[in-house]
């Protein structure tokens, strides 16, 4: 009878612990910095592989310096693919996507509800992206041009309105082109909204062997012309404020365009298999 009221008490007393858990919400704090504000969070959790650090989306992690991309594709023409590239996004349909339901049109495609996925599964490659953030100012800052390119449909590169004009500023690790809640890139190579912007991302996707991880993903990757990550291995699926595991996947999976609210326009997006 003890060993059953003992064993009842445990059960209860984990139950609270887990819906305290739930009810925990991160607090997105403000810090004051010379040109404006940046938001972030020291909640979270710490994050290993920078020695402890900085946490996920740290307050404090020091944003990378802006530079000025140099101009490849142009407004009117944007850079064109390689003969052996398989062309995902022409400016016409998304025949290569699902559930094709974004709007399609003047040569672009515009994030709607939902994301879109290619039908083909995918593993390492070299991919290029054209995308542009809106111009109207959003409700929250958070949702500045907020969309995202998943590789394997869980490793995220982050697309974001980072450009410097803007006062208030995202955590480093969530700004564009990093790998979100755990690398920021390089440098802020971010042009204006209302312009093309282009990620070149050459990507090796993580081996598994018996269900065990035996070498993570990896990423180099161009932002408008500018290297912000060299061979940048990738920590596990990417979520907000958490760090999250890596899971045993198949070697191919469907690449991911994300829909988050924002109306940001992709165009001229191709991909180059690089499996041998």
């Amino acid at each position: 009878m003890q060993s059953h009221t003992r064993f009842l008490s445990l059960v209860v007393l984990f139950a609270l612990w887990l819906s305290a858990g739930a009810a925990f919400a991160h607090e997105l704090l403000t810090r004051k910095t010379e040109t404006g504000t940046i938001v972030g969070y020291k909640d979270t959790p710490i994050q290993p592989w920078t020695d402890g650090k900085y946490c996920v989306h740290d307050l404090d992690r020091p944003a990378p310096k802006h530079v000025t991309p140099g101009r490849a594709s142009t407004e009117d023409c944007p850079v064109s693919a390689p003969s052996d590239a398989t062309v995902l996004f022409d400016g016409e349909d998304l025949a290569a996507w699902q559930p094709s339901s974004w709007k399609v049109a003047d040569g672009y495609a515009e994030a709607g509800e939902g994301s879109l996925e290619t039908k083909e599964a995918l593993g390492d490659f070299q991919l290029h992206v054209e995308w542009m953030a809106p111009t109207a100012p959003p409700e929250h800052m958070m949702s500045r041009g907020n969309s995202g390119v998943l590789l394997m449909g869980r490793y995220e590169i982050q697309i974001f309105d980072s450009h410097p004009q803007h006062a208030e500023q995202i955590y480093a690790d969530g700004q564009a082109a990093a790998l979100y809640g755990q690398a920021p890139p390089l440098v802020n190579a971010c042009r204006a909204p209302g312009e093309w912007q282009s990620f070149d991302i050459v990507f090796t996707a993580p081996v598994f062997e018996d269900g065990k991880l035996t070498k993570r993903a990896a990423v180099t990757m161009f932002h408008n012309g500018v290297l912000v990550h060299l061979n940048q291995e990738i920590m596990g699926p990417m979520a907000h404020c958490q760090i999250v595991p890596y899971q045993p996947h198949p070697a191919k999976l469907p690449l991911v365009l994300q829909g988050h609210g924002s109306p940001v326009r992709f165009r001229n997006i191709w991909i180059r298999p690089l499996d041998p």
